[in-house]
């Protein structure tokens, strides 16, 4: 470690000393394009043995250009100065832009449009749903008011019978399945984001936490194993919801578009269209069916995120592997997606999700329904009205009446639980932020 240390300080001296570099004529963003990439990372973040320093590349003393043929970074050598890291790589693995720049177009257009394509997500996603959040936000708010003040007038709030009586909104599998996001997201959060914001102090604290990159790189891994297992289970489910129930009619393609399908529909245009008047305040607020809109979108995200991170993620766990059939750049482009995606779902988790589901003026401080599965009856028909008429009609509804409410240990537990997974979102998010607004984040 002491001499990897040494040579990577040795080198960072002068290649930091842009007028030296210009002086020279030499290559002035190789400190800033080493610091960008994992390795750079990880030694900022104080763990150099953990990962190659500027000698291991291009060795301590024999620094030549890549045009000699006597180089080590010279292209046929690059296979031997690769292979003590990564004994099996190939020539298309080497083909790795360990100096690429995603802001320079003309020497790397691939980085650039995939960095430009990722932030246009990022931007687009975050401005429709910062906005759709802030006036459901505000209009929550006047609601609230509104209704505080007919009650002080004397006006009763509208009656529903036997209102406090639970119902079956989730299974238990379904339970154990979102504790399964929770446990995951939340570690893949607080071991990734150390990397993405290495340049904070505060990611150095929390890598330590872990007793270093390597082992938050294995809690990582764990729990990117954990987001498969999950994953399957959707699929599973969801195959079963297609094809095996016994209790929902009609073909594949009605039960897809169905009422209790997650897949978007001709009814999420209304919904939407009945929640965008409503925080214009020219209309009232709609009630839904089973499933929201937004709901909708954060399930179908997962697929999306899987293909993203997931894709991106198995690239960089297995290097070697993929490096025999693609060329080395695409690791580059895989690092560019993975930490870019990381970044919108961390932030729309943080941010969207937690206001959709805890933080509207109805469900302030925190909804427990995913904790436990049931609702009560007053609040199923205030949120979910359509679906309990539906129900109704089909004589269904004492069906999805709960058994047994969850006891008392469980929910303590469980609300210690959920309440401590809050939290550390919030705090992850604050660091981010902070983090941003001291132009970190690099």
């Amino acid at each position: 470690r002491a001499a990897r240390d040494f040579h990577t300080k040795v080198c960072l001296k002068c290649h930091s000393d842009e007028k030296m570099m210009a002086r020279n004529n030499v290559f002035n963003v190789a400190v800033k394009t080493y610091m960008d990439s994992y390795h750079g990372k990880n030694y900022r973040l104080g763990f150099p043995e953990k990962v190659a320093g500027c000698a291991d590349c291009h060795t301590a003393h024999s620094v030549l250009p890549a045009s000699d043929p006597a180089s080590s970074v010279n292209p046929k050598n690059l296979v031997n100065t690769c292979a003590p890291c990564h004994p099996k790589a190939t020539p298309l693995f080497t083909k790795f832009y360990s100096h690429g720049e995603h802001g320079n177009r003309e020497k790397f257009p691939i980085l650039y449009y995939t960095f430009m394509a990722m932030t246009g997500l990022l931007v687009s996603t975050f401005a429709v749903f910062w906005l759709h959040t802030l006036l459901w936000m505000f209009r929550g708010f006047v609601e609230n008011r509104e209704k505080q003040a007919l009650l002080e007038e004397g006006h009763v709030e509208h009656h529903i019978e036997d209102g406090h009586k639970q119902y079956r909104r989730f299974q238990k599998r379904h339970v154990f399945l979102h504790l399964l996001v929770i446990i995951s997201f939340l570690g893949l959060s607080m071991t990734g984001l150390p990397l993405k914001f290495s340049d904070q102090a505060w990611a150095k604290v929390l890598m330590g936490w872990f007793g270093g990159s390597a082992n938050a790189g294995l809690i990582h891994r764990y729990c990117a194993g954990i987001t498969f297992v999950y994953f399957m289970g959707a699929i599973i489910l969801s195959f079963h919801f297609l094809f095996v129930r016994k209790d929902l009619k009609g073909n594949v393609l009605q039960r897809l578009f169905g009422p209790e399908s997650l897949m978007p529909n001709l009814r999420d245009i209304q919904d939407v269209t009945g929640m965008v008047r409503w925080f214009l305040f020219k209309g009232p607020k709609p009630t839904f069916e089973r499933w929201t809109y937004w709901e909708k979108f954060d399930f179908i995200a997962v697929f999306w995120g899987m293909f993203a991170i997931g894709g991106s993620g198995l690239m960089l766990w297995f290097p070697e592997f993929f490096g025999l059939f693609l060329p080395g750049w695409m690791f580059n482009v895989a690092t560019i997606v993975h930490s870019d995606e990381a970044l919108l779902a961390t932030g729309f988790i943080f941010t969207v999700h937690f206001f959709n589901t805890h933080g509207r003026p109805e469900k302030f401080p925190m909804d427990f329904v995913i904790f436990n599965g049931q609702m009560s009856k007053h609040e199923f028909i205030e949120e979910r009205g359509d679906q309990w008429k539906r129900y109704e009609e089909l004589g269904i509804t004492e069906d999805f009446k709960a058994k047994k409410t969850s006891g008392v240990i469980y929910d303590f537990v469980i609300k210690g639980f959920g309440f401590t997974a809050l939290c550390i979102g919030i705090a992850l998010l604050i660091l981010m932020v902070l983090a941003f607004l001291g132009g970190g984040g690099h």
